[in-house]
């Protein structure tokens, strides 16, 4: 976005437009990274053995200056691999302050909701790619250029997300990954990117010791939908974004002896609310209950039960083409994560596991994590796919890999 542009001269001019006594303070810090992910079961498609391979260097300046704050983060890799950008700015806005209210302009990381790697109100861009290519977990959110508005009266609390423009999630690349493709003959593709932005708007407050939050959103589906322009002989395929509201809420607090998260959201597919477009998500209800707790010092466990219901089920069956997989109505998953800190918490070890009731789907990801000093870190896990041919984690069955990550930072 042409704003982001002189968010760099606005950090150095910082020190002149605080105001007069409140003398600006400049940081900066970054790391050194060295990532590497190779596959364990087959080759990607492009003949090659390396989900990821690179060296990245990341650097954050970081400015205050009484009411107003700037700050830049950006990220230069070399990639051995030849298929990534090699500059990327992952964060840079401008804040200021005033009383109840404040104002953040710029790419901003913005992230709704409470679940744990299950999005449900959490309608930011993200990145799939990193995740299952074995990256650092900071690499799944994508930046936003946006607009953030939050003011703070006493009955509750709003923030107001405006995005004039359409940023997508990043999903696994085909010549990296195997995906499926119910129609691999047809080679003419494009992709048609939406002319609009997006808005959102967060509401929310304390009620009898528990965080309570409405989310209002209206934008854009993040992940492409295809289009064939014949079902009999498709010549061309087409990519594009449906249109997409949702209206959500999310509760949390202390239950027993941990806490207790429940979240709903109701998708509502504004292109297609009949269902009878096969090549648009049918709207939907995904509902979530997640609960983390502590059974022993520095051992956690977390638990999540998540639902999709899909709307319009007859339509869709009807609608959808002969040899498509078939999507169930009702398609829960149950989640699980425990995090081991040991000697004086410098070595961490922890487990994802994922699995889909409805279409079995498995997602495995374990680490070991250890702190050679404050600034030295190093990491080694793996992560395992399973279900289905055309499932979002089946279809990556040929993907598992091994990664191993060391930091330096400064």
């Amino acid at each position: 976005m042409r704003f982001i542009r002189p968010i760099a001269a606005c950090l150095f001019g910082l020190v002149a437009m605080a105001p007069t006594g409140a003398p600006a303070e400049l940081t900066l810090s970054g790391f050194l990274q060295q990532n590497t992910a190779f596959n364990t079961v087959a080759a990607n498609p492009d003949g090659r053995r390396h989900k990821w391979l690179e060296e990245r260097a990341q650097l954050k300046l970081d400015a205050t200056g009484g009411a107003w704050r700037a700050l830049v983060k950006g990220d230069i890799a070399y990639d051995h691999l030849g298929r990534q950008d090699e500059t990327e700015l992952r964060e840079g806005y401008v804040d200021y302050a005033a009383g109840n209210w404040e104002l953040r302009v710029g790419r901003q990381v913005i992230t709704w909701g409470l679940g744990d790697l299950v999005f449900v109100n959490d309608v930011f861009p993200k990145d799939h790619q990193a995740l299952f290519a074995g990256r650092p977990l900071e690499y799944l959110k994508r930046g936003v250029d946006a607009l953030k508005f939050g003011a703070y009266p006493e009955f509750a609390s709003f923030e107001l997300v405006v995005a004039p423009g359409f940023r997508e999630s990043r999903i696994p690349d085909a010549g990296r990954f195997w995906l499926y493709d119910p129609m691999p003959a047809v080679a003419n593709r494009e992709t048609v990117k939406p002319g609009q932005g997006d808005v959102g708007l967060r509401v929310y407050r304390d009620i009898a010791g528990y965080d309570a939050t409405l989310y209002l959103y209206s934008g854009v589906q993040r992940t492409p939908s295809m289009r064939p322009d014949s079902m009999a002989a498709p010549t061309k395929i087409t990519y594009f974004y449906p249109r997409l509201s949702v209206y959500g809420a999310s509760l949390s607090g202390r239950a027993g002896e941990g806490v207790l998260s429940l979240e709903a959201a109701y998708y509502d597919s504004r292109q297609d609310r009949s269902g009878g477009d096969f090549s648009i998500p049918n709207s939907q209800t995904r509902l979530l209950a997640g609960y983390q707790i502590q059974p022993a010092a520095d051992l956690s466990l977390g638990f999540q039960y998540y639902v999709e219901y899909l709307y319009q089920y007859a339509a869709y069956r009807a609608a959808l083409p002969a040899g498509f997989p078939v999507e169930k109505q009702w398609n829960p998953t149950v989640t699980l994560r425990m995090t081991q800190m040991l000697m004086h918490q410098t070595l961490r070890l922890s487990v994802y596991a994922l699995h889909s009731l409805g279409n079995g789907d498995d997602f495995i990801n374990p680490e070991i994590r250890y702190s050679f000093t404050d600034r030295l870190s190093g990491a080694a896990g793996a992560n395992f796919f399973g279900g289905k041919p055309w499932g979002q984690f089946g279809q990556l069955s040929q993907d598992d890999n091994a990664y191993l990550q060391l930091r330096y930072e400064f």
